[in-house]
């Protein structure tokens, strides 16, 4: 139990120093809003404009036709629909997303700290840009920013969950908090300890005076271990197995399977939420996670243009799914830099193990 308040102590103590990515990419997102917000709603009006106006020169111009021939009524059709197809053109060059003015825009409080998020994380789905001179210089000064603040946020998450699952990892799945099992390995220990000490004797005689007090100095450490183990109480016993936790390594193929699993869930999530194929929403969530981003496929995009659903029911899904994207994205990269930072462990255990094996094979032994 005190291992348990021992470990909760210390990540409720680090977990208020990592709060600030959070608060980061909420400004971020604010800040890129009130930037751009009015922006796009205008490239939105000015695409609604445009639609009446080529309505109602069509018609005035059918109108003034006289006499009214085929051939010249295609012409002027062909010339008026040329004309808006290049206002179309510019429009989505100036950020339009191809949805009414009536439906959720980008630049939500959900879909900026999307935007935020991907900036700073290096993804960059390339689905929501800055088109304002301001938007573009702030992006750039966020960017220096945040990115050198995330992979920090990375490394100190991923090192606190690292050790919160060894602790767990090692008193569930290894039994460790059994009292059996805790008193076998500090039995264990123990002994280890007197074969180390009776091998020092087996080297060879004193016959020097330095010699002599290395061996004056072993006794004693003997008669000082002897007596520490007989006076050894529970507490101490606790602190040793919570120290003992923290040297246990997770195999690579549970770190494997955990990564696996968490894009499993995310691919299950994402099939049912943006009406995805199985393989895709996996194919997403690992190249969002990998930080790749090729934006192919973003979350939102098959909400936008369904004119059949109601426009509340839109805004909400809308910001929902956005949220959720974020959650996931902030989520599962910290367990992918938890994953990492325990395989790293393993691989250097591993690799320590097998350069003791070889020295004790080729050996000197002279």
């Amino acid at each position: 139990m005190q291992g348990i308040l021992q470990v909760a102590d210390r990540v409720s103590l680090q977990q208020r120093r990592y709060y600030r990515p959070g608060g980061y990419t909420m400004g971020g997102a604010l800040m890129f809003r009130a930037l751009e917000k009015d922006y796009h709603l205008q490239v939105k009006t000015d695409v609604s404009n445009a639609e009446k106006a080529i309505v109602v020169e069509i018609w005035n111009q059918t109108l003034s036709m006289n006499p009214f021939t085929e051939e010249e009524y295609r012409k002027m059709l062909e010339t008026e629909l040329m004309k808006f197809q290049k206002s179309i053109v510019l429009s989505v060059r100036r950020g339009y997303d191809g949805s009414k003015l009536s439906y959720s825009e980008q630049w939500s409080i959900a879909g900026a700290f999307l935007y935020s998020l991907t900036v700073i994380t290096t993804i960059g789905y390339g689905n929501i840009t800055p088109h304002t001179m301001g938007g573009q210089i702030m992006t750039i000064f966020y960017a220096i920013i945040g990115m050198p603040l995330f992979l920090l946020y990375l490394s100190n998450i991923g090192d606190i969950m690292a050790k919160s699952f060894k602790w767990i990892y090692a008193n569930v799945c290894l039994c460790r908090w059994c009292p059996g099992v805790a008193s076998r390995r500090a039995e264990r220990k123990r002994r280890a300890d007197r074969m180390i000490y009776y091998s020092y004797e087996e080297e060879g005689s004193c016959s020097t005076d330095q010699d002599m007090q290395m061996e004056d100095a072993k006794s004693q450490r003997a008669v000082s271990r002897e007596q520490s183990e007989t006076t050894e109480t529970e507490d101490d016993e606790e602190s040793e197995t919570s120290s003992d936790v923290q040297s246990v390594t997770v195999p690579i193929t549970v770190c494997l399977m955990i990564m696996v699993g968490y894009i499993c869930f995310g691919g299950f999530l994402f099939c049912k939420w943006e009406d995805w194929k199985f393989l895709e929403a996996a194919y997403f969530c690992f190249i969002s996670l990998s930080t790749i981003g090729f934006g192919d496929l973003v979350p939102g995009d098959k909400i936008i243009g369904h004119s059949d659903v109601d426009e509340v029911l839109v805004d909400e899904v809308f910001e929902l799914r956005f949220v959720f994207c974020a959650a996931y994205l902030m989520l599962g990269m910290a367990l992918i830099a938890m994953c990492f930072n325990l395989m790293q462990e393993e691989v250097i255990h591993k690799i320590r193990t097998a350069v003791r094996t070889f020295k004790y094979i080729f050996r000197c032994n002279r």
